[in-house]
């Protein structure tokens, strides 16, 4: 009885997981077409499978070089947001502050406007301190939606921390940097870990910014790169595909590698401690 009850659960899983997997699929299974083939034909799988749209993609466009600079960017937007996001978030959750909750509400309406609504004065700021085809140039305007989203993730994760351990150490005498060092961080890790994971995919995926502040070649970000594959007059699916699949290899691999740690820090900030 339960081997039966439970085939319905896996097949509603297995299509899930299918409906979930199809548009990566069908990416990675045109990047590997020969490219009169991607418009001749809609079959699912190449009879002639190469990888020449890889070669194409490395070779068109310096797509490694797009690659290093969202690395860059991106890692620099986490370090940056993760820091101050910690401190402000226990300071919001953990210190007699008043008015956190309108505090924290502010910070999560403002992370609620939309990327186009600053872009002037992003763009003006970027121009007069020379920041334009610059790293800063990017991680600036990208903290304004980074450090509101790590700030808001945080403080659920220290709120779920027993405020006894934090009495603990004061009465040993522990000053307030001490404990959040020593006592608060360390337990928050996981969550710490993951809200720095969902900044760094933000960060890799953001589009509009990158567009207007780096119009250099050699400055631009994976998601501009891969946009200007194509041309007036032919978009060459079978480079784009292939250059779609070649960056998203990376992300994949870290949140596999991380993965434990994204589950335990998912988990940590829905349980009650």
């Amino acid at each position: 009885m339960n081997r039966r009850a439970g085939i319905p659960f896996y097949a509603f899983l297995v299509v899930f997981v299918f409906l979930v997997m199809f548009p990566f699929l069908w990416v990675f299974l045109t990047s590997i077409k020969p490219p009169g083939e991607i418009f001749s034909s809609f079959a699912w799988f190449s009879k002639e499978p190469t990888l020449r749209s890889y070669e194409s993609a490395l070779t068109t466009r310096p797509l490694l070089t797009y690659m290093k600079n969202s690395f860059i960017v991106s890692a620099l937007t986490t370090l940056i947001a993760i820091v101050f996001a910690s401190f402000a978030a226990y300071a919001l959750t953990r210190l007699p502050i008043r008015f956190k909750k309108l505090i924290l509400g502010i910070v999560l309406a403002s992370s609620m406007f939309p990327h186009i609504a600053i872009m002037s004065p992003i763009y003006n700021f970027a121009t007069d301190f020379h920041l334009r085809n610059t790293y800063m140039g990017l991680v600036i305007p990208y903290i304004t939606f980074s450090l509101p989203l790590a700030i808001w993730l945080l403080s659920t994760f220290f709120q779920k921390i027993p405020f006894d351990l934090e009495e603990s150490a004061k009465i040993d005498g522990a000053t307030p940097f001490q404990t959040f060092r020593k006592v608060i961080f360390p337990l928050a890790a996981p969550g710490v870990f993951t809200t720095a994971i969902l900044v760094f995919i933000t960060a890799w995926n953001e589009y509009l910014f990158a567009l207007t502040i780096n119009s250099k070649e050699s400055s631009r970000t994976v998601p501009v790169g891969i946009s200007l594959y194509q041309s007036d007059y032919t978009v060459p699916w079978g480079d784009i595909t292939a250059a779609t699949v070649i960056v998203t290899i990376p992300i994949v691999v870290l949140v596999l590698i991380f993965q434990r740690r994204i589950v335990s820090g998912l988990t940590s900030g829905s349980v009650k401690g």
